[in-house]
């Protein structure tokens, strides 16, 4: 990669413009696009600047992170590359890039930006950090489709102490599934849980079973509800009661919730 390509690169990645780069600088927009255009080249002083303001060092700068030694004596003397490293100042951007990002951003001080992305704050396909966004996510603070959060996560499949999503699982679940010692959702299991179709400690909804269960059908150790079913009680037996009173429930609803209390009442 050659000077120009590098500069354009960097300059591309942090989202300036010439006229930015220029600014900080100290030089004129045009002066920006000639380098890139590899027509001249900036003094010793200027790339030294631009080392600084990259984050890179000047033979990753000026020669795309190689450099050169001299080894062996007299006739066997030779040059050869030693390549350096491109993690510099706690940050890696890997060349490859996907989707116009980069295969792999890691940046330990602040933000990261690839398909791949570990930072504070990071964003990407597959993204962990202490906030992290994407497909895939792991972090204190998490947002995504498949998502673990230490404190909270919002996503489809959601894993975290606070969790909101289609499938929730946490300390406090809010979701279309949710899981957890308080959940809330359509249908919801957990110490209290509160749902159209409710199974926990506390459950509440239209359909409930649990050790006190309220709703228009309720099973359980106590019960409040417009139909009580009492111990013991066979699945067929529940799902009779559901299908005469709550017709529109889901049949795979009806199945777990029958085989629930016939396993309930045979303990």
């Amino acid at each position: 990669m050659t000077f120009a390509e590098k500069l354009m690169e960097l300059r591309r990645q942090r989202g300036w413009s010439q006229e930015e780069l220029g600014e900080r600088l100290g030089v004129t927009r045009q002066t920006v696009s000639k380098w890139e255009l590899g027509s001249t080249t900036p003094e010793m002083e200027k790339l030294a600047a631009m080392g600084e303001l990259f984050g890179v060092t000047l033979d990753e700068l000026v020669r795309g992170g190689e450099s050169y030694k001299v080894v062996g004596d007299g006739p066997e003397q030779k040059v050869i590359v030693v390549k350096k490293s491109r993690f510099v100042n706690g940050e890696f951007r890997s060349e490859k890039k996907v989707m116009g990002k980069p295969l792999v951003h890691i940046n330990f001080k602040g933000k990261a930006n690839g398909f791949l992305a570990i930072g504070l704050m990071a964003r990407g396909v597959f993204a962990i950090g202490l906030l992290s966004m994407g497909v895939v996510t792991i972090g204190l603070l998490s947002l995504g489709v498949l998502v673990v959060g230490a404190v909270a996560a919002l996503g489809i499949a959601v894993n975290a102490s606070i969790a909101a999503g289609i499938f929730a699982f946490g300390g406090v679940a809010i979701g279309v599934f949710a899981f957890g010692g308080v959940a809330m959702g359509w249908l919801t299991y957990g110490g209290a849980s509160i749902g159209v179709y409710a199974i926990g400690g506390y459950a509440h909804g239209q359909l409930a079973i649990g050790g006190y269960a309220e709703g228009i059908i309720a099973f359980g150790d106590e019960m409040s509800g417009e139909i009580e079913l009492p111990y013991p009680i066979t699945a067929d037996e529940f799902r009779a009661a559901v299908e005469s009173r709550l017709p529109n429930t889901p049949k795979f609803i009806v199945d777990l919730f029958s085989w629930f209390a016939s396993n309930m009442s045979a303990k």
